[in-house]
């Protein structure tokens, strides 16, 4: 079986910081640790005019997803639900990931393909909240990980790699 990967579609943004790119990075090693191939639009496939279309015909030669929700924009203080009853003024951190993650868990969840989902702390909503659907939901590992924690990760994905080889296979 050496050089034939699955191929698996993975969500993340093009700008991280320096420790979110370790972090992916610990990710995309698991992935080609188990014979995975990452797949993304804009870097191992290019979109032509419509990107999202792109990751519609990504998806579909795809049989996994991994969504990494990376901080990309950070809110200090807001008002949430603007003009309803439900009104109410944030004076604390809120952070979000990329649009895109959004966007792609939902096309890739429509495509019946097993989901990884990491998330860094404090990201939350859509994909990112707990039992939203039967994805496997886990914060995002960090570089300085212990061996234990390293070990942990191992197994998660061990366990999704089974989905996605079913998928692959059937």
């Amino acid at each position: 079986m050496a050089g034939m990967k699955i191929p698996v579609f993975v969500s993340a943004p093009t700008t991280l910081s320096p420790e979110q790119q370790l972090a992916k990075q610990l990710i995309l090693d698991e992935l080609d640790r188990l014979e995975l191939e990452p797949r993304a639009i804009g870097v191992s496939d290019f979109a032509t005019q419509f990107p999202l279309r792109e990751v519609v015909v990504l998806a579909r030669h795809c049989s996994g997803g991994v969504i990494l929700g990376f901080e990309q924009f950070r809110v200090l203080k807001g008002i949430r639900k603007h003009g309803t009853p439900k009104q109410t003024e944030v004076n604390n951190v809120i952070i979000f990931p990329t649009e895109w993650n959004q966007l792609e868990a939902g096309i890739l969840f429509s495509a019946g393909l097993p989901l990884l989902v990491f998330k860094e702390p404090g990201l939350a909503g859509g994909i990112f909240d707990l039992g939203v659907s039967d994805v496997f939901l886990y914060e995002m590992p960090k570089a300085t990980a212990s061996d234990a924690e390293r070990k942990a990760l191992a197994s998660v994905f061990l366990k999704w790699q089974a989905k996605v080889r079913e998928h692959y296979y059937k």
